[in-house]
């Protein structure tokens, strides 16, 4: 048997490439929307994908089982569980609680286990060569190195009402009934690491064992005195704030993704080009450099995106598809950098562009606003804003600041005043830019507090501790 984890640092996924070498098959499991990785795997190893499946229906990414699947003709397999309301809206073979993905000697064998989403599946997967029993677990977001699947997200982000509360319960059922029914040597990769807004303190460990989760999880001591109130009450304590797009995700793969086909090769546009359509509003302007590159120059009303590292992340900040469509110009050094920018950005729905620049000659420029924090307390401000997570604002702020983290902004400016001048920050800098891009964008007056939160506690810091003045 072949298990291969496909890693996306950006989003802190994993997708997983299980393969069968004597039958030459594979089945691919919580697929991203570019899908080349999977199709170089299975050209290396001499395999064909011949089943695509996800465990959940995912809120962070746009699932690429579709896509994948309609690239190499293969089944696809999504849950049946969860009841009516997380049916998917497409075709595809219903997988229920027991039900099974063979390839080979291979199992994939379904286990229902709700309480992230209702309709949540974990694959077990045995290899007949060895055993007749299971070995691997592909836990989803169900359990994470260290930390388990939030239940707040419907709540959060897709529009539910206190299903937080069974989703926990769900939640310490099916650890009850399905993770601690395992045996303490079955081998657990989740779907998401450390980074990842799917819980509030996931592990960087690719893996781990469900004996070492029964005996150091944090919520081990729970599931032995049977504390289902202490349980849900420590889950529900100190969740992240859940980024905005995610409702979208939800939507989108529920009814299935838009298929993308094979995609041409970006074109490189003269600055001529790009001046009369940004002078037209036609296209948007995506600085993908850093916010310190950005605050020496940038086009006027330009998103600030850098990357490619965490253009998917940042971009689902900055740029909504749903409310607009108009394409994406982006400033990269070359083709290479442009196409890996373009696969970041597909992978949370941003989907058309114009071409790319390589530099900002022949453009117009301006230098975003920005202020010392020694100036901070005398500027005219209508707002200072917070953009950080509601927990890091709880930990320590600048007195007088109001929270609303970067991944939400865009979608709360009513919470925004209209007129008057926003000063904003984050911890270092760069969410801030990228919060302060999209709402210049969207026409409000924003300064950004130069150094963030970091610079403005160390000039603090030096002020407090600067000797009296003598007389």
């Amino acid at each position: 048997m072949l298990l291969e984890r496909i890693y996306d640092e950006d989003l802190a996924q994993a997708s997983y490439f299980i393969g069968c070498q004597a039958k030459g098959e594979a089945v691919v499991v919580d697929a991203r929307r570019d899908i080349t990785g999977y199709l170089d795997l299975a050209r290396r190893h001499g395999m064909r994908i011949v089943a695509v499946t996800e465990t959940h229906i995912h809120a962070d990414y746009l699932s690429g089982t579709r896509e994948l699947a309609a690239a190499v003709d293969a089944e696809i397999y999504v849950s049946g569980e969860g009841g009516e309301d997380w049916q998917y809206g497409f075709e595809a073979t219903r997988l229920h609680d027991g039900d099974a993905i063979t390839i080979g000697n291979i199992a994939v064998r379904a286990r229902h286990s709700p309480g992230h989403t209702p309709e949540h599946l974990t694959f077990m997967v045995t290899d007949g060569a060895f055993s007749d029993e299971p070995g691997y677990m592909l836990s989803g977001d169900f359990v994470f190195a260290g930390d388990l699947g939030r239940p707040d997200l419907l709540d959060e982000a897709a529009g539910g009402v206190d299903t937080r509360f069974e989703g926990a319960r769900q939640l310490f059922r099916s650890l009850k009934d399905v993770f601690l029914a395992q045996p303490d040597h079955v081998q657990v990769y989740p779907a998401h690491g450390s980074g990842s807004a799917c819980g509030k303190a996931l592990g960087a460990l690719p893996s781990t064992t469900v004996g070492y989760e029964r005996r150091y999880a944090w919520w081990a001591p729970f599931l032995q005195n049977d504390d289902e109130q202490g349980f849900v009450t420590e889950l529900l304590d100190g969740q992240p704030d859940a980024h905005a797009y995610f409702a979208r995700m939800k939507r989108q793969n529920k009814e299935g993704p838009t298929l993308l086909g094979e995609l041409e090769p970006l074109t490189e546009l003269e600055p001529g080009q790009v001046a009369q359509a940004l002078a037209a509003q036609d296209v948007v302007f995506v600085d993908t450099r850093s916010h310190r590159e950005v605050h020496g120059e940038t086009v006027p009303a330009a998103l600030n995106i850098p990357g490619p590292a965490k253009a998917a992340s940042f971009g689902a900040w900055a740029y909504d598809p749903e409310a607009e469509t108009t394409p994406l110009v982006l400033l990269a050094p070359d083709g290479q950098v442009a196409q890996e920018l373009r696969d970041h950005l597909v992978r949370v729905g941003i989907d058309h562009f114009s071409g790319y620049v390589t530099t900002l000659d022949g453009l117009p420029t301006v230098t975003p606003p920005t202020l010392a924090p020694a100036d901070l307390d005398s500027f005219d401000k209508v707002l200072l804003l917070d953009v950080r997570n509601k927990t890091e604002h709880a930990a320590g702020t600048i007195p007088g600041s109001q929270q609303l983290s970067a991944g939400r902004v865009l979608w709360h400016t009513d919470q925004l005043p209209a007129d008057g001048t926003i000063v904003t920050y984050c911890q270092s800098g760069v969410r801030n830019s990228v919060a302060a891009s999209a709402l210049r964008r969207r026409g409000f007056n924003v300064v950004e507090l130069d150094g963030s939160y970091a610079g403005w506690r160390t000039w603090d810091q030096d002020r407090a501790n600067a000797p009296a003045p003598t007389k």
